[in-house]
């Protein structure tokens, strides 16, 4: 199984969990509510905000494998700085954990 179809099978594995208790709705609202603004309703980044904050494309592959599920997981919780500058805000305790989790299949879905 190529690594594609390995990503697929993870993210559907996830997406999966992730709907016992959210719906796709559920994500989807959450990424245009919380993420969007930055990474676009597309992961490409190409927004505004996104060009300001220094957002990453989330469809660049490359860009994906540098980090673990895990990685991206603690990002959202704990957002993301620079040099003492707030690139993301963190989410922790503003989403569940399980709407967290549904962000990290969500962007997973973006890797071309």
């Amino acid at each position: 199984m190529n690594l594609k179809h390995t990503l697929l099978a993870t993210t559907a594995t996830l997406l999966l969990a992730a709907s016992q208790t959210l719906t796709a709705a559920d994500v989807a609202e959450n990424w245009t509510k919380h993420c969007g603004s930055c990474h676009g309703a597309d992961g490409t980044a190409k927004t505004k905000a996104g060009r300001m904050a220094g957002a990453k494309d989330l469809t660049d592959a490359a860009y994906q494998k540098q980090f673990t599920d895990d990685q991206i997981l603690q990002r959202l919780k704990d957002g993301v700085s620079d040099k003492g500058k707030e690139k993301m805000k963190p989410f922790k305790g503003t989403l569940t954990d399980d709407e967290l989790k549904a962000l990290v299949a969500k962007v997973r879905t973006f890797a071309k």
